[in-house]
């Protein structure tokens, strides 16, 4: 987790560069449903909260993790709070609730910004990509606005720059192809300045502004599309190599990739670039409006991405989906009241993570909260001697269906996100959950797939950062219990025994109830039977 404001200057990959710091001194007062978190000078209202967010931007300054590497399930997680066992989203489709009616009807009241607007008072902006399938005539269509916001422009359905329809408080307004009107993050950014120009001055606000960048079809902006021509994806130790003893979707993969295979990606990567500069504008605008106005020194700005990315590791071309570093792990930057500059926080921080920091900062008490995070504010003020987590879940149920892929029939039914060179980025039976381990003594990725192949990956981050060799079957047969003891509990966690010590943790007990938790009785998971 970044806590340090970037220099004015290029932009470096994954890095906002317009985030200035403040540390002005705080009190805490009561005030309502929430605790009132004021400034020094009497009459200072609660501070405001800026949450940005990018669409599959890939970590590098140092982030956080997602409980899930695709964009329903995370956003998901961000608005609720909850790993995607509880808030039941697990694919990008209706079907695996992304802004079904079910969503709607049990998660969508409880997310943060409805408790952010009908318990403390705050003014809730939302502007961009929502969920996957928000808009969908099935779900309500663009007439449905979320409980709990006061201002809604939402996209309907995913990432575009041109050509797409927005939901302007319940009501459609279709954009087109003229770059002046119609740019999608430039349209985010002038709608998010009007809000700052004409909102309350009596209450504090909540504003979310979700970018299409640098999702594809990777469209930048005219001035920017020859950015970066010398620009190449990363060619770290895992890229265009065969995925040794790995699942078996990724030991599919052909290696080493064809040479047009490689000027595909280089070329993604460069045009994902050029899409966030757009993004580093909307950013200097709102920074730059918010201390016109005054705001900036009680403004909290969040700066983050739903799921990471990959282009050439381990001989997958582009895409997301699998539980690598590259896709689970996703920018985050902070700047706010009382965060002092140029830090830089290694503490286990997960989405799940910001929706009761934010609730944290608005001072409303988080035992009234059903959220599987925990408020990471006292890291963000420099607290010592902090109690922590050192594990979180990561899991991924896979998207495939009972027929041939068209552009890959020598595979058997099940397989999606496929290229011509058949190799697929995506099976039924990706299916997978992960304990992410960081302690004072292990760094360690533990994960079980749900097939038939009963399938085990361990990674050593110490001594492999690239996750190049699978330890598996090496790894202390104990240890490899208690890692399978504890991806149960967590798979069946809900609420506070989310946050209950890991293994490595020297406060860890095991109790097998806790692998009993969620409504009496631990989730079917045939792939642990060889472990127990």
């Amino acid at each position: 987790m970044q806590l340090l404001p970037l220099a004015p200057g290029r932009l470096r990959q994954g890095s906002p560069r317009h985030l200035p710091s403040c540390s002005p001194a705080l009190l805490l007062l009561v005030l309502g449903g929430c605790l009132g978190v004021f400034g020094v000078a009497a009459g200072t209202r609660r501070p405001n909260v800026v949450l940005l967010l990018t669409d599959d931007q890939d970590e590098v300054l140092g982030g956080m993790y997602v409980p899930s590497a695709l964009c329903c399930p995370s956003r998901a997680s961000i608005l609720t709070g909850k790993y995607p066992h509880n808030h039941h989203v697990v694919n990008n489709t209706l079907e695996g609730n992304c802004s079904s009616k079910s969503w709607q009807k049990i998660q969508e009241p409880n997310t943060f910004p409805a408790i952010l607007r009908s318990m403390c008072g705050y003014q809730t902006f939302f502007a961009g990509k929502y969920l996957n399938e928000y808009g969908a005539p099935d779900a309500g269509g663009l007439e449905h606005v979320p409980l709990g916001w006061s201002y809604w422009y939402a996209l309907e359905k995913n990432s575009k720059y041109y050509n797409y329809t927005l939901s302007i408080n319940g009501k459609p307004r279709k954009h087109g192809e003229n770059y002046s009107v119609d740019y999608l993050t430039d349209v985010l950014a002038n709608v998010s300045l009007d809000f700052l120009d004409y909102k309350s001055n009596f209450e504090p606000f909540f504003m979310m502004i979700a970018t299409p960048a640098p999702h594809s079809p990777w469209t930048a902006a005219p001035q920017y599309q020859k950015a970066f021509q010398n620009v190449f994806a990363p060619r770290n130790k895992n890229f265009n190599i065969h995925g040794t003893n790995k699942h078996w979707l990724i030991r599919q993969a052909k290696t080493p990739m064809t040479n047009s295979s490689i000027q595909f990606l280089d070329n993604a990567f460069r045009k994902r670039w050029q899409t966030l500069l757009s993004v580093d504008d909307l950013v200097e605008k709102l920074v730059k409006r918010l201390e016109f106005t005054g705001e900036l020194n009680n403004t909290y700005i969040f700066y983050t991405s739903d799921n990471g990315y990959h282009t050439g590791q381990f001989s997958l071309p582009i895409d997301k989906r699998q539980l690598y570093e590259f896709d689970i792990k996703v920018p985050l930057l902070v700047r706010g009241p009382g965060i002092k500059p140029n830090q830089t926080s290694k503490m286990l921080v997960a989405n799940i993570d910001l929706g009761p920091t934010i609730l944290d900062i608005a001072g409303y008490d988080l035992n009234k909260t059903q959220m599987d995070g925990m408020s990471f504010l006292p890291i963000l003020r420099g607290a010592s001697n902090l109690t922590w987590r050192s594990d979180v879940l990561v899991e991924y149920q896979g998207e495939g269906r009972n027929v041939t892929d068209p552009t890959c029939p020598s595979l058997s039914p099940g397989v999606s996100q496929c290229f011509p060179d058949c190799v697929c980025e995506d099976a039924y039976n990706n299916t997978y959950a992960c304990v992410r381990t960081m302690s004072a003594l292990w760094n360690l990725q533990y994960c079980e797939f749900d097939d038939q192949e009963v399938f085990v990956e361990v990674y050593n981050l110490t001594a492999d950062p690239d996750q190049i060799t699978n330890i598996a079957k090496s790894i202390d047969p104990e240890l490899l219990g208690k890692m399978n003891y504890r991806l149960m509990m967590l798979q069946s966690c809900s609420g506070p025994t989310c946050r209950t010590p890991g293994v490595f943790d020297p406060r860890y007990r095991f109790d097998p109830r806790l692998m009993f938790s969620n409504r009496g009785s631990v989730r079917t998971r045939r792939f642990s039977k060889h472990l127990l």
